[in-house]
């Protein structure tokens, strides 16, 4: 064994493992806030890398050429799934933060990932707290009808029936749904 052969084994070895942290919600039930908490924290106190894959933000790079129609929808979860798989597969954890309404998108997600590397968070908020928190303002322009396809409104959200994790955002601050998040991946063995 030559020493750049075994300097790529032992590198290998020593490579933290990935995983994904597929946070699914209405829009507003907070699914931003706590992907950049575990980021902050997990780059911080773990020495992680970290990388978060927010919905609107990989649609202006990925899929600004999709829609809001179902199947456009299904197609940016498939291209947020297979980049979420790489990276995970490179020992970064990348935190997806995806509306991902249909429930077949997010198993066609754990199935691509892979189902040991693939954690489904249920960001929980009712329709309401969403429609007041609202800080893009988009339930406003859905119900003057500006916008058209909007989950919870036009759009249907179809709750995960048997998610990894449940965190109700109504009922914990974001630094108490952190510390839940955390214990969750670490009674995994996700973490450190």
């Amino acid at each position: 064994m030559t020493l750049s052969s075994r300097v790529t084994t032992e590198s290998r070895n020593l490579k933290p493992r990935g995983f994904t942290i597929w946070m699914t919600g209405l829009s507003g039930s907070g699914k931003s806030t706590l992907a950049n908490l575990l980021k902050e924290k997990y780059e911080k106190e773990f020495g992680r890398f970290v990388e978060i894959l927010d919905g609107d933000e990989v649609r202006k790079g990925l899929s600004k050429d999709l829609g809001l129609s179902k199947e456009d929808r299904e197609e940016h979860a498939r291209r947020v799934s297979y980049l979420a798989k790489v990276l995970s597969r490179n020992g970064v954890i990348s935190i997806v933060a995806l509306i991902s309404p249909y429930k077949s998108s997010r198993e066609r997600a754990k199935e691509l990932i892979g189902a040991d590397k693939f954690v489904e968070v249920y960001v929980k908020a009712s329709l309401n707290a969403c429609e007041r928190r609202d800080p893009k303002g988009l339930y406003a322009k859905a119900r003057k009808g500006e916008i058209t396809n909007m989950t919870g409104i036009q759009d249907p959200y179809e709750e995960p029936t048997a998610p990894d994790i449940v965190i109700d955002t109504e009922k914990y601050t974001p630094t108490e749904s952190v510390s839940l998040l955390t214990e969750g991946f670490e009674a995994k063995r996700l973490l450190p």
